[in-house]
Formats: C-alpha cells, structure tokens, sequence
C-alpha cells in the first residue's frame, strides 16, 4: 500500500499557492489536489519497496545459481575435452618394426 501522508503533504503545500481570492474554497481544493494526485499515482504500475526488496533478492538469488551453473558447465566442458582423445592420433598409432 501506498503512503499517502506525502500526498496529504503535497496537497497542502498546492493549496496554499493559490492566490486569497480563491482561498475561500481552500479546504476543496486541497481535497480536489489530493483526489488528482491519488489518480495520477493510481494509473502508475507502483510495487512498494517492500515488494522491491523481495524482487531484488529473488534476482540475487538466481544470479548466483547462474554463475554456479556457468562455472559447473565449464567444468564439465573441461573434463569433457580432456577425456577425449585428440582426433588427429586416433587410428594413426603405427607398431613398431621388427
């Protein structure tokens, strides 16, 4: 959820830049600033940080298991190319001359 107390702030803080000949509707205003603001948040595609934090630490997490993989794969590769033997000796060995 949203906080809304820096809405309330912001609300305030508009309201009190209209010139005192409109001031009379004040109160309204601040309600009508608030009510845009609310909007124009509410169409915004906003996680909290909380939902933030959960997200980055997801994404840690399975970064790490990638570069794990990674390392595991090169590895394998490595055992792999070395068991193996070269193609250019295979089925050249001559037997010695007697």
């Amino acid at each position: 959820m949203i906080d809304l107390n820096p809405i309330d702030d912001l609300a305030r803080r508009l309201s009190t830049l209209v010139p005192p000949s409109v001031r009379e509707g004040r109160e309204e205003l601040q309600q009508n600033f608030k009510a845009v603001l609310q909007s124009g948040l509410a169409k915004l595609d906003l996680v909290t940080r909380e939902e933030f934090e959960v997200q980055r630490a997801v994404l840690l997490r399975t970064r790490e298991k990638l570069e794990e993989l990674q390392r595991t794969v090169a590895e394998l590769e490595t055992q792999l190319s070395q068991s193996e033997p070269p193609s250019s000796q295979s089925g050249t060995l001559s037997q010695p001359h007697h």
